[in-house]
């Protein structure tokens, strides 16, 4: 057989003679090993066989993490670490948690909100009926559970609850019907306020308390009515009088066992469109309540119905006209119509009104020594203030804009004349405004005048008005802000007497509050009729501390006489105690919290139709 072979390309294939020796045939395998392994991958097994002893020490270790492969040495030092960070975050953490630590308590609460805590505190002192568990006054009781039942001349046989209005327990439905507007006002103005000072729960309690009690008073389940119970208890002491009743007597009402007699009205449009405010404002607090709210409405509707259908003043010829007289009512038809038309959205109540016949009638386009006063008997001011409110933020156009423009003008008005540049109202040398012109009573005048300034400049923020003018003159809304600063800070010690109005807040307040409730102890002995009279003509200071009561305020030389049977001086009234919460939670908190523009008009339907959608593309 042939040496050569045959080379598949043609040519022979030669196998040399194997000359080479062993060593260096090993050396050239080893050469063509490595060669191979650099090439492609090996598995462990055919590394073993392949790599020497000293080469197989030097391989590198792996650890298989499923998703990946990573060395072992770093897998060991990656785990290390962590424990040793998780170890020294934990050590630390022990640290902080052993030492000592400083805490840094929330900055104390202002002057005003420190007295809204107080001031919603009367409101609790002054429930009649059953009370609830969390009335936290401690020397108030049940009271008047029998108001309506004793009455045989009343349909309305369970008038349990409310309010008593005073230092007496006489149940005064209009001026307590003024209250719950202006605290259902404050509510939806500045609800965030009222929540972040911890009160907007208990404010809603009290509105409820009172507006529960309304609908009792009337047929409230009914459509059309013809009756309303204006007041419970009797205070008539003319004549010498000598019968037992709210006002001859001085007795805690828990003890009261004398008659309460119930009077109806027949036509009554002050106290019927008033009420009928109280419960539309009040809706819009409870919106979210939407059985309750409806309830509110249905009962407000009836009776804005009943004051426009049988008309008279609720206090023509009654007991009330001595304590409580209504001057007239069209100032009421625009109040309840504006809240209505809130409280629903139908505008036939913004028509009302925006009539010029009623502006006419109530006064609107004339001044007068009391015009741009709000108070339990004139709501005007406080229409203008409201109606102003649609026309910046709604401006709904023809044809409400001649009427609206008219009660925005007389705003601006009312404004400037609180202002203490211009002489409509004077002032007491220490500052108080005297709207009343020196009568009597006066601080109930200045907490509504200082809510008034005080929304209608957060209004004004809101519409990014920076102020209006007074003639050729131009002043910021901050101007009105300090106007009621002033006003509030007076009544809360800032006067030459240095003195608190509002009982329970600073060092110095009255200590001899007008109020049979708070001067007689709770010390389980009933004192009769006259028996109370001793704690009514005592010197001594009341046992019990009526604490929020604001009482009726100085004269007009800022003197005041801190004397029990000076009602003058030194009775507090719910009317005047609304006004001054609603004042206290607009001055409190953060000025950038402002006023809550849209819950208002959540009943109110766009006033334009809305645009049709705009046409798909075209497509070719």
């Amino acid at each position: 057989m042939s040496m050569y072979g045959r080379d598949p390309w043609g040519g022979p294939l030669e196998i040399a003679a194997d000359s080479a020796s062993d060593d260096d045939r090993s050396r050239n395998l080893q050469e063509y090993d490595r060669a191979a392994l650099s090439s492609r991958q090996l598995d462990e097994t055919q590394q073993s066989w392949l790599l020497g002893p000293a080469e197989q020490k030097k391989k590198k270790k792996y650890v298989d993490l499923g998703c990946i492969i990573v060395s072992r040495k770093i897998f060991v030092w990656t785990v290390g670490s962590i424990l040793a960070a998780g170890l020294l975050a934990g050590f630390i953490a022990l640290i902080v948690k052993l030492a000592p630590r400083h805490h840094h308590a929330p900055p104390p609460p202002d002057n005003y909100t420190q007295a809204l805590h107080k001031a919603l505190m009367f409101f609790n002192a002054q429930r009649s009926g059953k009370l609830p568990k969390h009335n936290n006054v401690s020397w108030r009781g049940n009271s008047c559970l029998n108001d309506g039942k004793s009455d045989s001349g009343t349909i309305f046989k369970d008038l349990r609850g409310g309010y008593y209005d005073a230092g007496d327990a006489i149940k005064f439905h209009f001026p307590k019907s003024f209250a719950i507007t202006m605290l259902s006002w404050s509510v939806i103005e500045y609800s965030a306020k009222y929540e972040a000072a911890g009160e907007l729960n208990h404010v809603k309690d009290i509105i409820k308390w009172g507006t529960d009690y309304f609908l009792k008073t009337f047929n409230s389940s009914a459509d059309t009515i013809d009756r309303l119970v204006a007041q419970v208890g009797s205070g008539d002491t003319s004549g010498g009088s000598t019968t037992p009743n709210d006002h001859y007597c001085w007795m805690r009402p828990e003890d009261i066992d004398y008659p309460r007699p119930v009077t109806e009205c027949h036509g009554c449009s002050d106290l019927s469109a008033e009420m009928a405010a109280a419960l539309a404002a009040a809706s819009i607090v409870f919106k979210d309540n939407k059985a309750y709210s409806q309830k509110l409405v249905h009962g407000a509707r009836a009776l804005f119905k009943f004051s426009r259908d049988q008309r008279g003043r609720y206090s023509q010829g009654e007991e009330s006209e001595t304590f409580y007289n209504s001057t007239m009512y069209w100032d009421e038809f625009i109040w309840g119509g504006a809240w209505l038309y809130y409280a629903t959205g139908n505008s036939s109540y913004l028509q009302l009104a925006t009539t010029p016949g009623l502006a006419r009638h109530a006064g609107a386009f004339w001044g007068g020594p009391d015009y741009g006063v709000l108070s339990w008997d004139n709501k005007l001011a406080g229409a203008q203030v409201l109606l102003s409110r649609m026309r910046l933020f709604l401006s709904p156009g023809y044809p409400y804009e001649e009427m609206l423009r008219t009660f925005h003008n007389q705003t601006s008005i009312v404004m400037c004349s609180y202002l203490p540049y211009f002489t409509s109202f004077n002032r007491t040398r220490g500052g108080l405004i005297q709207l009343n012109h020196g009568r009597p009573q006066p601080l109930q005048y200045v907490v509504n005048a200082a809510f008034l300034a005080t929304v209608y400049s957060d209004y004004l923020d809101a519409a990014d008005t920076p102020g209006w003018y007074c003639g050729p003159n131009f002043y910021s809304t901050d101007v009105l802000r300090e106007f009621a600063r002033t006003q509030i800070n007076y009544i809360l010690g800032k006067n030459p007497r240095k003195m608190s109005y509002l009982v329970g807040y600073g060092n110095k307040y009255p200590k001899h509050v007008h109020h049979r409730g708070a001067s007689i102890p709770k010390n389980k002995v009933k004192y009769n009729c006259k028996g109370g009279w001793k704690w009514r003509d005592t010197k001594k200071p009341n046992p019990n501390t009526i604490v929020g009561a604001m009482v009726a305020g100085p004269d007009k030389n800022d003197g005041f006489h801190d004397v029990r049977t000076n009602y003058n001086y030194t009775e507090p009234t719910l009317a005047g105690n609304a006004g001054l919460v609603a004042a206290l939670v607009a001055l409190s908190g953060d000025k950038n919290l402002g006023i809550d523009k849209n819950t208002i008009f959540s009943a109110v339907p766009p006033l334009f139709p809305t645009p049709p959608p705009p046409p798909a593309p075209w497509k070719p």
